[in-house]
């Protein structure tokens, strides 16, 4: 066999310059009992930030996989931390070590929002599927899925009290559901447009919502009582219409019993609407964890704030307008000498909801967050479109309460999308340049050196020596800057139009330029003392210009300084003679423009990538074309060698960087993890780092590995992903006898549950496997009258440490994620499932894993109860179950039920002795009692 070409494998190193992504929320987060409005949470990409806003560091990265974050919900003790994605899953982060062990998979598109009830023990979702999903997280379980709206869901609330929840959508609907049914028993239509938000305010009393218009409507929520609602004659009557047979009535008796359904919960009314001073639609809609201020903007940068009032502040109100109301009457009454009638004041929405103030961001605002602090202090946080965080203080208590900016986050990353990159060449430092400003970063660190203010960048290089850098910019200028001042040396009127390339001369003494004046100019570099002073600093003088017909798109030396590419509009690279500048050469084959090219280091091979989604490798010695490849799904924009290889890089506007064997013509790997079109790339010169920037905000970092790249086994991979994802896409099972309504299982099939299927298949096959060993081994004893050597154990139990068959299967079971576990026996087939049963029966009957058991046992009985109940064979087993089940659970639940009594005593115990109460709330409780025991002794004694 002869020798094959080795790769080595490039990996994502590092994600920067991002400083919050647009497409998910922030939100306040407390680290390790920390300051509260200290730390603030947002989405990078696929990761989470948590950024320390009074330092401006970065303290916890929450690492994602691929998909990018979507919505982010901190649970109520602050400790957890939910994390929704693209994909539609869910996991949940800790903030103490910034590890996932929960994760849920039940939407098939993005999760756009995200709740926690009061306790934290559920987890609401909602998603672009348009589904209302249920999580319990203590049981890491989906619970129900809710379907209903028609559109993306935009909230989700909680009621804290009773078991109810309430969504809206850009359906235009808000819909009421009672979570002990999982049914939708009221829909509020009173909006024309869709509805972007809603909170709810006095406890729960009052909701508010905020749709495409300029008003948030109030609609007041009165809930009834249960024994109220049953002593009601119109639930009577109800009963005897949905009893009465008259076929042609049905419809109408069903309308008037949902229309006493919803009076028996709650019903809303419309309590009036406050208007917005912005005219366009709600962006974000969010109130403080007490609901006392609500926060709300448009697609402006202006934020407004609302306060709401409690009802001691709004009698006082009152009060003060009736006695303005009774004056101003007596004056009249006194003007005009008549007896005027007792005047009345009605309380109308604005005396309750009053504007607070607005706060005035340096950009539009994407996402905003609020949190009420000691001292009548409230904290905003604001996520801008420029990949911005800033956060304010306000001051309710104050009269007039102004807003204080108390930090800004913008070290991190530039305003705008980065569009040249660039490695210093001992390949330490970065640059990257956006349409404001330019930034040299610590390749080891990720840390800013440098940032300096510059026009709208095209292109860039570091100058030989890395001490200067020189930018080409939109304007057409050349700005040259000095790295250890941060100064802005020089701006050189190069071009009339847009300057799209630049490039460094091999001999290093000057740099050529390419620009949309259709003109190709060369400049040398050179020292020259400014009036004043004895220092010298550079420049670049112009020596020649070749005039072409069309457009420079990119101009690019040969490494011997030979040749000279120039890539034109026309759709053509034109090759020149370097020391004359007579034609040599025309490559034509594209369709549409060359945007990028690069020659190879030996001067064999050119390169070109077109926006019609082509790379073509032609041989610079006749200009033939090689070979044209098909490389991406939008248009190539960059392309660059390796130093001292045919290997190649292509970054594309489909999201991915590719390497390229220009000898072989073979795609090596793919590199993906932008969300957006890719920008520009550059390599360093030793080849083991690459830098790529896209339209995402975010710079990634590649490196280098080891570890070889065998095509064939990238091929199968890749094969291997695709056939994964479409099983994965493939309808889940339907359960015999489930109708299709309002409630539905939570979870989804993934190529996880199938995985697990086939796991739990392969050790029910061992088990029988085993058994019928053991079958033939008995009856072999008995024909030869004697003991005979046991059978071979499986060698899969061996690797396992020698366990039993039953306990290998319930190990097997034990190990699938909890969340992924109806799912996974929804796929299972129904012949494994009598053997599963009657290992469920000696487990229970052994004690074993009794809880899990039950509920996969519960779950398998539900699913194929036809076929279990119609089976002769399972009654057998199915009452064996029934009489060990109950007792067992029954067991169970006595030893809990003892413990548990035993722990409180114990407690009670310990605390009389001691005067010491478990918990920091139970001690002030203790505290309180003292104080309380202390007056009345007091009492007592003055009394005597």
């Amino acid at each position: 066999m002869g020798l094959t070409k080795q790769y080595l494998r490039y990996v994502a190193s590092a994600v920067f310059g991002v400083i919050g992504s647009q497409k998910a929320n922030l939100r306040y987060v407390t680290l390790r009992g920390g300051e509260r409005g200290r730390y603030v949470a947002v989405a990078a990409c696929e990761h989470v930030f948590i950024w320390d806003v009074r330092k401006g560091e970065k303290v916890l990265i929450l690492q994602g996989q691929k998909h990018e974050v979507t919505f982010l919900c901190p649970s109520p003790d602050g400790v957890h931390i939910a994390v929704g994605y693209e994909d539609g899953a869910v996991k949940i982060f800790s903030l103490l070590n910034g590890e996932s062990n929960v994760s849920f998979n039940g939407h098939k598109s993005a999760v756009s929002v995200m709740h926690y009830d009061a306790l934290g023990a559920r987890l609401v979702t909602g998603s672009k599927d348009t589904d209302v999903i249920v999580w319990d997280i203590i049981n890491e379980c989906g619970l129900y899925r809710l379907k209903g709206h028609k559109d993306l869901i935009t909230q989700a609330l909680f009621l804290k009290d009773k078991n109810l929840l309430v969504t809206c959508s850009k359906d235009s609907f808000v819909k009421w559901w009672d979570l002990d049914t999982q049914h939708c028993f009221k829909t509020m239509v009173g909006h024309r447009s869709e509805v972007w938000g809603m909170v709810l305010l006095n406890q729960e009393s009052r909701l508010l919502t905020g749709s495409a218009d300029s008003e948030l409507r109030a609609w007041d929520i009165s809930y009834m009582e249960e024994e109220k609602a049953k002593s009601e004659p119109k639930v009577k009557k109800v009963k005897t219409l949905l009893d009465d047979d008259d076929d042609d009535e049905d419809e109408d008796n069903k309308e008037e019993a949902d229309e006493s359904i919803e009076e028996r919960i709650l019903s809303c009314t419309k309590a009036g609407s406050i208007l917005r001073e912005a005219r366009d639609r709600v962006v974000s809609l969010t109130a403080d964890a007490g609901a006392r201020v609500i926060a709300c903007h448009g697609n402006d940068s202006v934020l407004e704030l609302f306060t709401v009032l409690s009802a001691v502040e709004v009698e006082r109100k009152m009060t003060k307008k009736l006695k303005k109301a009774k004056k101003k009457a007596a004056k009249v009454q006194e003007d005009t000498g008549e007896e005027a009638a007792e005047p009345v004041v009605e309380k109308t929405l604005k005396d309750e909801i009053i504007r607070l103030t607005n706060i005035k961001a340096s950009s539009k605002i994407r996402w905003v967050d609020c949190l009420s602090c000691a001292g009548g202090e409230l904290k905003v946080a604001l996520l801008l479109q420029n990949n911005t965080v800033e956060t304010y203080s306000v001051k309710i208590s104050d009269k007039t309460p102004a807003a204080n900016k108390t930090a800004r986050l913008t070290l991190g990353g530039h305003r705008t999308d980065v569009r040249t990159v660039a490695f210093s060449s001992d390949n330490l430092a970065v640059l990257s340049a956006s349409g404001d400003t330019v930034k040299i970063w610590n390749r080891s660190t990720l840390q800013v050196i440098r940032t300096m203010a510059c026009d709208y960048a095209l292109c860039s290089l570091f100058v030989p020596g890395d001490r200067q850098i020189i930018l080409g910019t939109k304007s057409g200028k050349l700005q040259i800057f000095e790295l250890a001042s941060g100064s802005l040396l020089e701006t050189v009127d190069a071009h009339d139009g847009a300057l799209w390339s630049l490039c460094l001369a091999p001999d290093q003494r000057g740099i050529i330029t390419g620009s949309a004046d259709k003109t190709v100019k060369f400049w040398d570099f050179e020292l020259i003392k400014d009036q004043g002073t004895s220092h010298k600093r550079l420049t670049v003088k112009h020596t020649r210009t070749l005039q072409m017909e069309e457009d420079v798109l990119c101009v690019k030396f040969s490494p011997d300084h030979r040749l000279l590419a120039v890539s034109l509009l026309d759709c053509t690279v034109k090759i020149f003679y370097t020391d004359t500048l007579k034609f040599f050469l025309s490559l034509y084959g594209h369709k549409l423009p060359v945007l990028c090219l690069d020659i190879s280091h030996d001067n064999t091979l050119i390169a070109t990538g077109s926006a019609d989604r082509n790379v073509k490798i032609w041989g610079l010695d006749f200009g033939d074309c090689h070979r044209s490849m098909f490389a991406h799904d939008d248009s190539v924009m960059f392309l660059q060698f390796v130093p001292k290889t045919h290997l190649f890089f292509t970054a594309g506007k489909d999201r991915k960087i590719k390497q390229w064997d220009a000898d072989k013509f073979e795609h090596i790997q793919t590199l993906e993890g932008h969300h957006r079109e890719v920008w520009c790339l550059a390599i360093s010169p030793n080849g083991d780092h690459l830098v790529s920037s896209s339209h995402d905000k975010s710079l990634r970092l590649w490196e280098r590995t080891r570890e070889p790249i065998i095509l064939e086994e990238e091929r199968e991979m890749e094969r291997e992903a695709e056939f994964e994802e479409s099983m994965a896409k493939g309808d889940a099972p339907v359960v015999p006898g489930e109708t299709q309504g309002e409630a539905a299982p939570a979870g989804k099939k993934t190529i996880e549950t199938v995985k697990a299927a086939e796991r739990i298949m392969e050790a029910l096959e061992v088990f029988k496997e085993e058994a019928r060993k053991m079958e033939v081994h008995k009856y072999a004893c008995e024909n030869a009258g004697k003991e005979l050597p046991p059978p071979k154990p499986n060698p899969i139990l061996v690797a396992f440490g020698n366990v039993s068959p039953s306990r290998y299967v319930l190990d097997v079971i034990k190990k699938v994620r909890s969340s992924e576990l109806e799912i996974s026996l929804l796929v299972l087939p129904f012949p494994y499932v009598p053997e599963l049963l009657k290992l469920f029966n000696s487990y229970i009957q052994q004690g074993l894993e009794v809880e899990l058991v039950c509920r996969c046992l519960f779950f398998l009985l539900k699913i194929h109860f036809g076929q279990i109940s119609s089976n002769q064979m399972l009654l057998s087993v199915i009452d064996d179950l029934r009489n060990n089940t109950l007792s067992k659970v029954r067991e169970i639940r006595d030893v809990m039920g003892f413990n548990s009594a035993a722990l409180q005593f114990l407690q009670r115990e310990i605390e009389s002795k001691e005067e010491v109460m478990f918990f920091a709330e139970a001690t002030g409780r203790l505290d309180e009692k003292k104080k309380k025991k202390r007056k009345r002794e007091r009492a007592v004694l003055t009394i005597a």
